[in-house]
């Protein structure tokens, strides 16, 4: 009889993990090159974490084409923070498919918190995003590329 609960039991874990690999979202841990909107030049690297909140996202790196080491422009308790380490995506949540919706992303360079849609391309290559305030029409899109 123990043998048979014991065999349950670890049936029962390999089932819980292997479901909780299966609903890990696919930007959770990756890593990803923005570029410039006016120069194309890559700008910082962004790492994706996912919590309960939905998909978070912050600057790992700096790269050439950066030009701000700190966000001057934000307020609270984010103003004058380093580039590196700054939390700029918040409560992204997959919609269905490759599709998000219903994050926050920040401008560091504004200091300006925007609406946020998002679509991972089907090779999971690039992730195009659009940052909006009210309708997304109004707004930018941003195409982002995946770091090996």
């Amino acid at each position: 009889m123990n043998r048979f609960i014991s065999a349950a039991l670890a049936l029962s874990a390999a089932t819980l993990i292997s479901v909780s690999a299966f609903a890990a979202d696919p930007l959770a841990g990756t890593t990803w090159r923005t570029f410039d909107d006016k120069t194309g030049a890559p700008k910082v690297l962004v790492t994706f974490s996912e919590s309960s909140n939905g998909l978070s996202g912050k600057i790992v790196k700096r790269l050439a084409g950066s030009t701000i080491e700190q966000c001057s422009a934000c307020s609270g308790a984010l103003r004058n923070k380093p580039l590196i380490g700054l939390p700029i995506i918040h409560h992204l949540r997959t919609t269905g498919g490759n599709e998000y919706g219903d994050g926050e992303i920040l401008d560091p360079k504004s200091g300006k918190t925007y609406r946020l849609n998002g679509k991972l391309s089907s090779d999971g290559k690039t992730l195009e995003l659009r940052g909006y305030i009210g309708f997304a029409l109004l707004g930018r899109t941003q195409v982002w590329t995946r770091e090996n």
